[in-house]
C-alpha cells in the first residue's frame, strides 16, 4: 500500500439483520402548558421547508450500561422529553401543506412525539465495529409499516426507539424532522433533553427561540444568483445509473489527523487565501469518487454541493441565541468531468473554497427568494455529489443522558441516497485525536480504485 496505509484504513462492518420485537409504542406530550393551543400554527421559513429539508434525519446512539433496567432507561428518557417539549413545543406539533405547497407547523389534539420500546435477543458484540455506520442497524430506528419515502406531513416530528440488547446494553434510534431544525439546532435540542434527563429537572441553555419570520422572503423577491444547486440537470452521464441501478455498497474509511494535515498541505492552492481541512477533504473525495466511477462523457457538467452554516455571517439582524431553525445554505462547486479528473487537486480545492466563501448573507436571502419564486418540488441528483460534515457537531457531548456518553453516535444507512457522503468524527474516543471517518457509496467495481485514490496513490 502507499506510505499512507497506516493513515487511511478501510473499516469493515458485518452484513447484519437484527431481529427485534416491539414491546410498546406510546406518545409523549409536553408535561405542562405550551405557547400554542389547538388550531394554532407556526411559520416555517423557506430554509426550513425547502425540498432538501423535507426529510427525517436518522441517527443511532449505542450505550454499554449495566445496572439500569430498560424500563428505567425508557422512563428517564420519556420524563425528560416531556419536560423539554414545553419550551421546545413545536416538536410536538405536525406539518401540513398550505397554499403553493408551503409547509407550516400546526397544533391539534393528541399529537406529541412518538417513543418505541423494543428488544432483541442479540448482544451488542454481534454488531461488529461500532465506530462506523452500518445499514444493517435499520431495525433500530422506527419507521411506520406503510410509511412512504420522504413522508413528513402528519408525522410525529421526533421518533425515538429504545432497543434493549441481551447483554444489557441498548440503542437509542432517533428520527428528527429536518424542517424543524438543522444539525446545530438538533444538538441544542438533544443537549437540553440529555441535561434534563441527567439532572431530573428542566435544563435549557440557551432558551429556544423560534423567530422563523426573520427569514421571510422579500417583497418583491430578489434572486441575485443562478442557484445551480437546485437546477434540474438531465443526467446524460453514467454517474446516476452506476449508483442507482446496481445497489451500491456503503464504504467507510478512517483517516488519521496526520493524513488530513498532509492532504491539506498537498491540496492548498498557491495563493494567500489558503484552505480549510474541509475544502481539501471535499475536493479530494469528490475527485477520487468521480475518477473511481470513471464518469463519461468527459464534457459532462458535475456538481459538488455541501451545506454551509450561515449563522456567523448574519448581521441584519444577527441571529438570537437559542435559534434552532435551519440556517444553512447549499454551496455548489461545478466542473466538467475532464477538468476535475485532469486538473490538479489544488485547482479542485480552489473550486470548493470559492463555493464555500460565496455563501454570504446576501446569498442566503437570494436562496429564500428563489424558493419563493420557483419552489423545487423534488430532489435533483443530476451530476451531483453532496458532502455533509458532521465532525463539528457536539454529537458525543450531548449524548450523556445520565449513563455516560454513547460509544457511537451517527447515521446508519446512506444507500437510499447514494450520492451523499458524510464526514464523521471518530466514534468511542469521540474526536479525542481528530481522526475522521469518510462514509460514501460506491458500486463494488469502483471500490478498490476509490480506496487507492483516497490514499493519494495518484497525486497528479
Amino acid at each position: 500500500m502507499a506510505p499512507f496505509s497506516s493513515w487511511v484504513q478501510e473499516r469493515h462492518f458485518p452484513d447484519l439483520h437484527i431481529p427485534i420485537s416491539v414491546d410498546r409504542l406510546f406518545s409523549v406530550f409536553p408535561e405542562g402548558p405550551i405557547q400554542a393551543r389547538d388550531g394554532d400554527t407556526l411559520y416555517l421559513s423557506n430554509l426550513d421547508d425547502i425540498i432538501g429539508a423535507r426529510v427525517f434525519t436518522p441517527t443511532i446512539y449505542f450505550y454499554i450500561v449495566g445496572g439500569n433496567s430498560i424500563d428505567t432507561v425508557v422512563g428517564t428518557l420519556r420524563d425528560a422529553l416531556a419536560k423539554v417539549l414545553v419550551p421546545y413545543y413545536p416538536f410536538s406539533g405536525r406539518l401540513r401543506e398550505t397554499k403553493n405547497k408551503k409547509l407550516e407547523v400546526f397544533f391539534g389534539p393528541n399529537q406529541g412525539v412518538l417513543m418505541v420500546q423494543a428488544h432483541t435477543e442479540l448482544s451488542l458484540n454481534h454488531l461488529g465495529d461500532l465506530n462506523v455506520p452500518n445499514p444493517g442497524w435499520s431495525n433500530l430506528v422506527y419507521k411506520f409499516p406503510d410509511e412512504g419515502d420522504y413522508k413528513v406531513i402528519d408525522m410525529p416530528l421526533v421518533i425515538a426507539q429504545v432497543t434493549r440488547f441481551s447483554c444489557g446494553g441498548f440503542s437509542l434510534g432517533l428520527r428528527i424532522c429536518h424542517c424543524i431544525c438543522d444539525g446545530l439546532g438538533a444538538m441544542q435540542f438533544l443537549g437540553a433533553w440529555a441535561s434534563t434527563a441527567k439532572t431530573g429537572s428542566l435544563v435549557v441553555d440557551p432558551n429556544p427561540c423560534w423567530d422563523r419570520e426573520i427569514f421571510a422572503p422579500r417583497d418583491p423577491p430578489i434572486v441575485k444568483y443562478p442557484h445551480v444547486e437546485f437546477m434540474k440537470i438531465e443526467d446524460i452521464s453514467n454517474l446516476t445509473n452506476s449508483l442507482w441501478e446496481v445497489k451500491p455498497l456503503q464504504k467507510c474509511y478512517w483517516l488519521s489527523r496526520e493524513f488530513q494535515a498532509h492532504l491539506k498541505s498537498v491540496a492548498r492552492p498557491m495563493d494567500s487565501l489558503g484552505c480549510t481541512t474541509f475544502d481539501a477533504m471535499a475536493a479530494h473525495v469528490w475527485r477520487s469518487w468521480v475518477k473511481a466511477l470513471n464518469v463519461k462523457p468527459v464534457d459532462f457538467g458535475l456538481r459538488l454541493t455541501f451545506p454551509v452554516n450561515v449563522r456567523p455571517k448574519l448581521k441584519t439582524p444577527p441571529l438570537k441565541d437559542g435559534f434552532y431553525g435551519n440556517v444553512v445554505c447549499v454551496a455548489c462547486a461545478t466542473s466538467t468531468v475532464s477538468d476535475l479528473v485532469n486538473g490538479s487537486l489544488q485547482d479542485v480545492t480552489r473550486l470548493v473554497r470559492e463555493a464555500r466563501l460565496g455563501v454570504s448573507e446576501d446569498y442566503l436571502r437570494s436562496t429564500i427568494d428563489h424558493v419563493a419564486v420557483d419552489r423545487p418540488t423534488k430532489l435533483e441528483f443530476g451530476g451531483k455529489l453532496t458532502i455533509t460534515q458532521w465532525t463539528r457537531f457536539s454529537m458525543y457531548e450531548t449524548s450523556d443522558f445520565g449513563w455516560g456518553r454513547a460509544i457511537y453516535v451517527g447515521p446508519l444507512d446512506l444507500t437510499p441516497t447514494p450520492q451523499v457522503c458524510v464526514l464523521l468524527p471518530e466514534g468511542v474516543v469521540a474526536n479525542s485525536n481528530g481522526a475522521m471517518v469518510v462514509c460514501i457509496c460506491l458500486p463494488e467495481a469502483a471500490a478498490h480504485r476509490f480506496k487507492q485514490l483516497l490514499c493519494l496513490m495518484d497525486t497528479s
